[in-house]
């Protein structure tokens, strides 16, 4: 028997439950990437980390820079209260987006927290935006 084997799979009812609880909490890089690529783009992208300086140099195409600490009601009530958010920070090191994601979730806002951040997003080989303005994402 091996390390893998040792310990049991899951019942397959239990690991529908854990993986669709983690799908409804988390998206990642390909999957935002292609819904803005194909126009699908039904969520706010927040780029959660940093300072002003830092999103100019790099964030991802449609992004907007709020950083966590910013997230209030008042902040929020520009989006309708069913908006999805999707939140990132600068990767796996980094628990911005967490807090972020807590924050929204406390509004009662909608968020999925976008898996591996910008780490991630230049894992995956995606192009970035620089400047002040959120910028888009070449089809």
């Amino acid at each position: 028997m091996s390390v893998v084997s040792a310990i049991l799979a899951a019942e397959p009812q239990q690991a529908i439950d854990h993986f669709s609880h983690r799908l409804s909490n988390e998206t990642d890089c390909d999957d935002v990437a292609s819904a803005m690529k194909a126009g699908e783009q039904d969520f706010v992208l927040l780029h959660v980390v940093g300072s002003p300086a830092a999103y100019e140099r790099r964030h991802v195409p449609g992004a907007l820079h709020l950083p966590h600490k910013e997230i209030d009601q008042a902040r929020m009530a520009q989006w309708p209260e069913d908006t999805l958010f999707v939140v990132y920070c600068a990767g796996p090191h980094c628990n911005g987006a967490d807090k972020a994601a807590l924050k929204l979730a406390r509004l009662g806002r909608p968020v999925k927290l976008m898996i591996g951040g910008l780490t991630g997003w230049e894992d995956e080989g995606l192009p970035f935006a620089t400047g002040k303005e959120p910028g888009s994402i070449a089809g």
